[in-house]
């Protein structure tokens, strides 16, 4: 298929709600490493991966080595049968979760599925039903994780399960409670307390959040957030859920998971994307007497597929063997030093924040008012494109450029990146006719 039958056939043969970036989407051809290239054989550096999915590179030849081999022997049988690649990533999360204190796992298909697995252990073994989410939080595309989801653009349809009340997220950019943080004393951790005894019956399952809220637009809380949040939750009966879909695998630098960074042991870790690089997994892991309340009989067709838990343990591996925890931490930090100078040298950056290679830009019409730059945002998008490199698009108001690139990208990378960026920013800002 050429690029405009591909393009048409997506309007005609695809749901409308599969979104796009980009005026008119963009097909990509193939992949490998950092760069992407699309149907007309240009070239990118991309900054988003898929959605920070693609964590140690495109087709990186080490996984995908392992993944052929494991085809070639089994591709799939259930998990009505024990298989070695279940076991052996299963036992490798046990080792690897905060303080080892989460030690059995439910494999899925996608994130979604990993949290829906994880509210149903969480009011199993609490024998409550009413679950504390947050606003701006993204938490999947069912019925149950648009209820979950803080965030109006993608709750479809309607439908809202019961039980579920939404607290304040720690947006210090735009403060809940038009308080500056240190001297706020987090009022929006503490006031999930007041969350808990005026909207629900005082005794809840449990508490989810995103450590870095992902499709919020990298919000990311002070660093004593959710020990707050975490210990009011669990005076009140229920357990803490670490949604680390897209902050796992050490994606925020020098850790396994985004919630080591608050020195917060979860009950429950739920992630997905970048496990498999690409392919599709899900996890829910927890402390063994909340894995154990699941009594009965469940399953999940795909959940624990040979092929996929092989990927994932490849991936892991690899991460391990390239030290990519350590160099994460270092990349990352670089790459925030150079956003902070284009922060200082444009003024429609309004904010930088995020952690490891997993940072954003929040863009604003001025600085004062912070008033969203949605229009900016979508034609820096346009210009990024136009310039060869791919960064993604989030917050509530669609104004805040993410960036996710693959955990084993080089500091050149950056700044050839960086370089890009900021043309994108002065092309946006000369056919505005305005200042920097």
């Amino acid at each position: 298929m050429t690029r405009d039958e591909i393009i048409l056939a997506q309007k005609e043969f695809l749901f409308p709600s599969v979104f796009h970036y980009f005026r008119e989407p963009l097909v990509i051809s193939h992949a490998r490493d950092q760069y992407v290239w699309d149907a007309d054989g240009n070239q990118y550096l991309d900054f988003f991966g898929g959605i920070v999915t693609v964590s140690v590179g495109h087709s990186n030849p080490k996984v995908t080595a392992r993944v052929h081999e494991q085809m070639d022997k089994l591709v799939h049988v259930s998990t009505v049968f024990a298989t070695e690649p279940q076991a052996a990533l299963a036992k490798k999360l046990a080792e690897i979760t905060p303080r080892r204190a989460l030690t059995k796992s439910f494999f899925t298909s996608s994130g979604t599925e990993a949290n829906e697995t994880a509210i149903l252990a969480a009011r199993c073994y609490t024998g409550a039903p009413e679950i504390i989410a947050l606003r701006h939080s993204y938490h999947g595309r069912s019925a149950m994780a648009m209820t979950l989801t803080g965030q109006a653009s993608w709750r479809l349809g309607g439908v809202t399960n019961p039980g579920i009340v939404h607290a304040p997220n720690a947006y210090c950019y735009r403060c809940p409670f038009h308080l500056q943080y240190p001297s706020c004393e987090v009022a929006c951790a503490k006031d999930v307390e007041e969350v808990i005894r005026t909207t629900t019956s005082g005794r809840v399952a449990g508490m989810i959040a995103e450590p870095i809220q992902g499709v919020g637009g990298f919000i990311t809380p002070p660093k004593e957030y959710f020990q707050i949040v975490a210990g009011i939750v669990r005076k009140y009966g229920g357990i803490f859920i670490s949604d680390e879909v897209q902050t796992a695998w050490g994606r925020t630098g020098g850790k396994w998971f985004g919630i080591e960074q608050w020195g917060v042991t979860p009950d429950v870790i739920t992630s997905a994307k970048g496990l498999g690089n690409g392919l599709p997994i899900g996890i829910t892991t927890a402390r063994a007497e909340v894995a154990d309340a699941m009594k009965g009989v469940t399953i999940s067709t795909f959940g624990g597929n040979p092929v996929t838990t092989t990927a994932a343990k490849a991936v892991l591996d690899y991460i391990e063997e390239e030290k990519l925890l350590i160099h994460t931490a270092e990349v990352g930090a670089y790459l925030r030093g150079k956003l902070l100078e284009l922060k200082d040298k444009h003024s429609l950056a309004g904010d930088v924040r995020g952690m490891g290679l997993l940072q954003s830009i929040e863009l604003v019409e001025d600085r004062m008012s912070k008033t969203p730059a949605v229009r900016q945002t979508a034609e820096m998008m346009e210009a990024c494109r136009e310039n060869r490199i791919l960064v993604g698009k989030g917050g509530l108001y669609g104004n805040v450029l993410r960036m996710s690139p693959p955990m084993n990208i080089s500091k050149n990378d950056i700044d050839q990146f960086i370089l890009a960026l900021d043309a994108a920013f002065e092309k946006v800002r000369v056919a505005a006719g305005g200042a920097r």
